[in-house]
């Protein structure tokens, strides 16, 4: 019966010294012994529970390999070079020469070498001409020294370079030193590790050896569901909102008439937001059925003629641009449903609201911008209230979130005055990200609505991405949310931790 991998690994480490000096490399031991590295390293393990049979250090060493686009520079040459030898002495036309493999790295590169020069007067266009007689190609010759184990010898700016043009790949091997241990024997006793009804009823128990139990060990994980960051810092966000008193207000209007997400806001029908590339409108139903008579009255009169201390915009308010159906740009519509709804129980009651839902808008995705998307909203109605409150809630609620690091930007919203943005510092991306936007509800929406005259609203509201990304350290909202999110990211990220 041939000896087993662990048996093998025994009798050679017998073969050295006793001593700290003496022992063992896994990896050449697996290349004398001609086994896979991770072959002998599980040999190693199994030994290692044994006790004291062996003793394993664990050690790491690093070394040059060449990738796949290296391999192909060492056999064919360099783009660079390949590209000053087929220009013949005549010169090139420089559209011929961008179609040759590899072209577009070669061109920069020889041009930076000053091995080639460019005539753009050149009759029938832009020609490419050598300028000087010949070339060498250092950058095949530093990757044949890396084949040949040599790479240590390239100084530091040439492995730089090879790795930044992706030919050169740093590879951590980690590896075994190997000694014997105090109860070192080349005989490998099998542990046994159940306990079985025969043993009991024969009693052979009583001299087989039995493996340790370890209670260190971990189990298996059990199967369960994973939650997206995104749903683990919303959950985290409406407990805080829980914990400061706010009420939840219903956010199940994804489509959204014109007359809420923007008129009863006091954003007139003319505005930038309202067209077609900021905002998705609906088809079909292209208009909402029925709007309150009486509120959209003063809305109208307050947009053309003024009121309530205000001139208005003075146009033509068109019911018809009130009715068209869309995809909600804001969940400021469903502050202004409930504020409407507060104003209409008669006597005011301080209140304090809360919303997390998503919202749509027709823009261009970016790192930090998706079409669709939550806005978090935060509103407070009471009499007094002022800019300072404002700021002062805002600070409780992102230290609450674990963001200290805040600017207030004074800015313009049709329905705020005064307005700010505010703005986190993004670790990740190394600047200052847009996280929310605030202010103060301007009197000409309150006031139609019947709320008094004394009450003051302040509000604000944020993206959930945002915050979500600076939390996790994402710098692309797109690997956050659709086709590009990594699972494994969701499975590897613990409950998101908001310092207090």
């Amino acid at each position: 019966m041939s000896p087993s991998v662990a048996e093998l690994l025994l009798q050679r480490l017998e073969r050295t010294p006793t001593g700290p000096e003496g022992g063992l490399c896994s990896l050449e031991a697996a290349a004398a012994l001609g086994l896979d590295h991770q072959t002998l390293v599980g040999a190693v393990k199994s030994l290692q529970a044994l006790g004291e049979v062996i003793e394993a250090e664990t050690r790491a060493t690093t070394r040059w390999e060449l990738s796949a686009e290296g391999e192909e520079v060492l056999r064919d040459g360099s783009p660079e070079v390949r590209l000053f030898c087929s220009v013949p002495s005549e010169g090139l036309p420089q559209s011929d020469a961008m179609k040759l493999p590899g072209a577009q790295v070669g061109f920069s590169k020889a041009m930076a070498n000053k091995w080639l020069r460019l005539d753009k007067g050149a009759p029938g266009g832009p020609r490419i001409f050598r300028a000087v007689g010949a070339v060498q190609d250092a950058v095949q010759s530093s990757l044949r020294q890396v084949q040949e184990g040599n790479g240590d010898s390239l100084s530091e700016r040439e492995r730089t370079d090879l790795k930044r043009r992706k030919l050169l790949l740093e590879v951590t091997l980690k590896s075994y030193w190997i000694r014997k241990g105090s109860a070192f024997s080349t005989a490998v006793a099998r542990q046994e590790t159940d306990l079985t009804p025969e043993m009991i009823a024969t009693g052979s128990w009583r001299k087989l050896p039995f493996k340790a139990y370890n209670f260190s060990a971990l189990g298996l994980p059990p199967a369960c569901g994973h939650l997206h960051p995104l749903l683990k810092v919303r959950s985290q966000l409406r407990q805080i909102f829980l914990e400061m008193g706010f009420t939840e207000m219903p956010t199940d209007n994804f489509v959204e008439s014109s007359f809420w997400n923007f008129d009863a806001l006091f954003q007139p029908q003319q505005h930038p937001a309202r067209d077609q590339h900021d905002t998705f409108f609906l088809q079909d139903p292209a208009e909402a059925p029925e709007l309150p008579a009486g509120y959209m009255a003063r809305v109208k009169k307050v947009h053309s003629q003024g009121g309530y201390g205000s001139q208005g915009y003075k146009y033509e308010w068109k019911v018809e641009e009130a009715r068209k159906n869309l995809l909600r740009t804001h969940t400021t519509s469903a502050s202004a449903r409930a504020l409407y709804h507060l104003a209409r129980q008669g006597k005011f009651t301080p209140v304090k609201y809360f919303s997390i839902d998503r919202v749509f808008r027709n823009e261009s995705l970016d790192a930090t911008h998706l079409a669709e998307f939550h806005q978090v909203e935060g509103v407070v109605a009471d009499r007094g209230l002022t800019l300072g409150h404002l700021m002062g809630i805002l600070h409780q609620f992102f230290t609450k979130l674990g963001i200290s690091k805040l600017r207030f930007k004074p800015a313009y919203n049709p329905y705020t005055e005064p307005s700010m943005e505010i703005f986190s510092y993004h670790e990740g991306l190394k600047k200052w990200v847009e996280v929310g936007n605030s202010g103060v509800f301007r009197p000409e929406l309150l006031l139609p609505m019947g709320l008094p005259e004394s009450v003051s609203v302040i509000a604000w509201g944020l993206s959930l991405e945002r915050p979500t990304m600076i939390k996790y350290g994402i710098n692309n909202i797109r690997e956050l949310v659709g086709h590009r999110v990594n699972l494994q990211m969701v499975y590897d990220n613990p409950l998101c931790r908001l310092d207090a």
